[in-house]
């Protein structure tokens, strides 16, 4: 790979991880590491162009029929995807299925872009993601064959001790917080070949003194009735975050005139 390249444009594909949540700007909108990446390209690329087509929710196969062919019409140097996580979060995921459309979406999105890039997305600790580790790992290894098959890049963020740590994680314990993102965005980076900001950014948070039995407990409470049973609530009824949202950044413009 390159060193130090010089990327012009940066269309980023998939789901919240990628639209920016948990990472709050104060207007109420999402920065992310996407956004992130995108204002570190532009500032070494006069002219730089970004768009962001994901959106909260989506599934593998809303993924592939809303965003993958708008993508790969752009034909930017640096393509990013991450999906089929929420579909190993569901109560029944065909892997099988999850496997086709991933498939698909690469073959389609790799010959469009000089760079395609895929990841391993992180995982937090805690009882309740062990359910689905199994699931997520298999997504990992389907991510891994179809890099080494079309020469896309891996941004390994679940081996990174880092972003296991529960203070990376929003209070919904779904989404990375603000620092959260800025390592992810660093690590892309860096795996794009650019020179580390932060070399260190796999490294584990400085311990800090554990919270008591009651803030804990109020935490638990606190999200399982602010986040817990509305997720639920939208599996049981077919319904997702994203219903009816569009993308942030749809089309693929200058860095410059875009909403910060």
């Amino acid at each position: 790979m390159q060193t130090n390249p010089t990327h012009t444009s940066l269309v980023a594909v998939g789901d919240s991880f990628t639209e920016g949540m948990s990472d709050l700007l104060p207007d109420g909108s999402y920065r992310g590491w996407a956004d992130l990446l995108a204002a570190r390209m532009a500032a070494r690329a006069p002219g730089f162009r970004y768009a962001n087509l994901a959106v909260r929710g989506k599934l593998i196969g809303q993924i592939v029929d809303e965003q993958v062919d708008v993508a790969a019409a752009m034909g930017a140097d640096v393509i990013t995807l991450v999906g089929g996580l929420n579909d190993t979060l569901r109560p029944k995921c065909d892997m099988a299925r999850v496997r086709d459309l991933l498939t698909q979406a690469v073959e389609r999105l790799a010959p469009n872009c000089k760079q395609l890039v895929l990841m391993r997305s992180p995982g937090r600790q805690g009882p309740v993601l062990e359910r689905f580790r199994p699931r997520m790992e298999a997504l990992f290894a389907i991510i891994d064959d179809l890099a080494r098959e079309h020469g896309a890049v891996v941004v390994d963020l679940y081996g990174a001790r880092s972003l296991a740590d529960p203070r990376l994680w929003d209070v919904d314990r779904l989404h990375l917080t603000a620092e959260g993102h800025r390592r992810v965005a660093e690590a892309v980076w860096q795996s794009l070949g650019y020179e580390p900001e932060d070399p260190e950014w796999h490294a584990p948070v400085p311990p800090t003194p554990p919270p008591g039995w009651v803030m804990r407990r109020s935490a638990d409470v606190r999200f399982a009735r602010q986040h817990l049973l509305p997720w639920i609530g939208r599996r049981l009824t077919g319904r997702s975050s994203g219903d009816g949202r569009p993308p942030k950044r749809p089309e693929l413009l200058p860095y410059e005139d875009l909403t910060p």
